[in-house]
């Protein structure tokens, strides 16, 4: 796979998991990584939603910036068919491209975003425009991720051990990451001296994502089974948590991937700071609390069947939550682009996004 060369004066950031190339977009096929690395290319709105839906993309901000860039297929569309019509005719499109993983915050706040530049009104061919809008929001997201990595690693002390959960690297988001962003970022600085990676069941994104990127970029990676992580703390081996999320609530609980809660209680017991890293477009002022968030439940076979192969006894059923809600109170700092919010509460959160 071709990659753009690092960044000028900026290590470990090679990756991009959504570009728009030639009037289409190009993402990077999540689900068969590592094994082969291959681009899916979209065309259409319909193509977008169910590449979302199917998780060709995942990661919260990368669903974001792939839902704006399919607002621009979907108004292209729209416009070649009846120039006159198409601001009436695309909300159809936008409700489907919401509609696709509803805990992703970032999803529906960049099409909200795309929304409103059509709603002030586009003369003639509204693609210029709107192409404008969603690159603009694919770039503040790398320079929100690069601002997060520097405020985060600036919590660890040098030569320290990390534990990370799911995939929060340039594969989730427009690239650089949140969490890996603070992860690559530390490491750069010697802060981070060993990174180790949950492997993320059921779609291993830990296992076949972040071991891929972290290694991808030079970075040493040590894997772990998901249950093995409150023995990893008990030795001593790492002195932060560090993860993303899908959606911040106004209290300051979290919506992450399912085993997100479980490790930051064990990272309670055992004395671990815990770490929460997001863009402002994450928290979402309107979810009071992390009860009020939907939580997606995927099919069962992700849980019974391993490479498309039944491992689990006949006759079994699987319950199967793709994310989980850890409270505020296990959250010792909440990193964004703006800055550091330690123990944060629905009070510190509010300041935080009166900010601007």
């Amino acid at each position: 796979m071709n990659r753009p060369a690092p960044a000028p004066n900026l290590a470990y950031d090679r990756v991009r998991a959504v570009e728009w190339v030639e009037g289409r977009i190009r993402l990077i096929d999540q689900r068969v990584l590592p094994l082969h690395e291959a681009y899916v290319h979209l065309d259409t709105v319909e193509q977008t939603a169910e590449a979302i839906r199917d998780m060709v993309v995942r990661g919260a901000p990368a669903i974001g910036v792939t839902a704006a860039y399919g607002v621009v297929l979907a108004a292209r569309d729209r416009y070649a068919r009846s120039a006159g019509a198409w601001t009436e005719a695309i909300g159809a499109d936008l409700a489907r491209i919401a509609a696709a993983r509803p805990t992703a915050v970032n999803l529906a706040w960049a099409i909200a975003r795309m929304r409103g530049v059509i709603e002030a009104g586009i003369a003639g061919d509204p693609v210029p425009r709107l192409l404008v809008e969603a690159q603009r929001i694919h770039a503040e997201d790398i320079a929100a991720n690069r601002a997060m990595g520097d405020h985060g690693a600036d919590l660890i002390a040098p030569g320290s051990g990390v534990l990370t959960h799911c995939n929060t690297g340039a594969l989730a988001t427009g690239g650089y990451g949140t969490a890996l962003g603070v992860i690559r970022s530390g490491y750069a600085t010697g802060k981070i001296a060993r990174v180790y990676a949950d492997e993320t069941r059921p779609w291993l994104q830990g296992a076949r994502l972040t071991a891929w990127e972290l290694s991808q970029e030079g970075i040493p990676v040590t894997m772990i089974a998901d249950g093995a992580a409150a023995w990893l703390m008990r030795q001593g081996k790492v002195q932060w948590v560090i993860v993303g999320a899908d959606r911040i609530a106004a209290n300051g609980d979290v919506a992450n991937k399912i085993g997100t809660y479980m490790t930051a209680l064990a990272a309670r017991h055992h004395g671990l700071r815990f770490m929460v890293v997001v863009p402002i477009s994450t928290i979402d002022l309107a979810t009071p609390n992390g009860e009020a968030i939907p939580i997606e439940q995927r099919p069962e076979s992700e849980v019974l069947a391993f490479g498309g192969t039944r491992v689990a006894a006949e006759g079994a059923s699987a319950w199967n939550p793709a994310f989980d809600i850890t409270p505020a109170g296990l959250v010792d700092a909440l990193v964004t682009e703006r800055g550091v919010v330690l123990a944060p509460d629905r009070a510190k959160i509010a300041a935080l996004m009166a900010r601007g």
